[in-house]
């Protein structure tokens, strides 16, 4: 192999590891969200986590979509969406609140925010999606690299997964009135969320009613909710052994 061809081979692999580094660190900003909800706070806004890297051939297809240089450099400027990660929530209230905790942390620079539940798309898709900027720390250098977060509601990811199947099935050519059905199915899931909603806040409201009227009780439940489960007390027991 000679040194060219080496060096255009070790540029190729640092650019994608950068993505897959930057993965890694936004899962562990969003992995200590949830345990800190589930051990401290009484709710977990966060009930599922997804993560990808584009392959190499998605990558290549968007490059020829879009008209560009196929370098390294020029990808990395024109696609942001490599590296991709969805959190789905159980309230469409969550949502913004998950957004607001990722944009106020030191290392993660907002670069867009695209609204789709407040202007959903023609079909009805709607989600939150982010691109984040985050610093990749590597053995020679600081790398800048974003990532896409989309944060939806179970309803949304429902839709959107199910829509996403029937779309490839008929390859991009989806029937009309397959089209009005689904953008139906759409307006029913919002719906939903709105629903649920409502009966979230409805249920926070009497809850703070019946921890006024019992400030004893109130007490009991904040001695219990720190009292760590024991699994997670023997999973730090266990890493002692560094």
């Amino acid at each position: 192999m000679t040194d060219d061809l080496k060096l255009k081979k070790q540029e190729l692999m640092r650019f994608l590891m950068q993505y897959k580094f930057a993965i890694n660190e936004m899962m562990t900003k969003v992995n200590i969200l949830k345990q800190e909800f589930t051990y401290i706070h009484e709710y977990n806004p966060i009930e599922h986590v997804s993560h990808r890297v584009k392959s190499p051939k998605s990558i290549l297809k968007k490059v020829e979509k879009k008209g560009i240089k196929p370098s390294p450099a020029v990808i990395k400027e024109h696609i942001r969406d490599i590296a991709g990660i969805r959190i789905t929530c159980s309230f469409e209230s969550d949502i913004y609140i998950i957004r607001d905790m990722l944009k106020q942390q030191d290392d993660i620079t907002l670069l867009s925010e695209k609204d789709y539940i407040q202007s959903p798309k023609p079909n009805g898709y709607r989600s939150l999606h982010l691109i984040l900027s985050i610093p990749i720390f590597m053995s020679d250098r600081t790398e800048n690299v974003c990532v896409e977060v989309q944060i939806r509601t179970i309803a949304m990811d429902f839709w959107a997964s199910l829509e996403h199947k029937i779309y490839y099935k008929f390859n991009k050519q989806v029937p009309k009135h397959l089209n009005i059905e689904l953008t139906e199915a759409a307006e029913a899931a919002h719906k939903l969320d709105q629903k649920m909603e409502k009966l979230h806040r409805e249920m926070a409201e009497i809850k703070a009613e019946y921890d006024e009227e019992d400030p004893l009780d109130e007490l009991n439940i904040d001695n219990e909710r720190f009292q760590l489960p024991i699994q997670f007390l023997n999973s730090l027991l266990n890493d002692d052994d560094l």
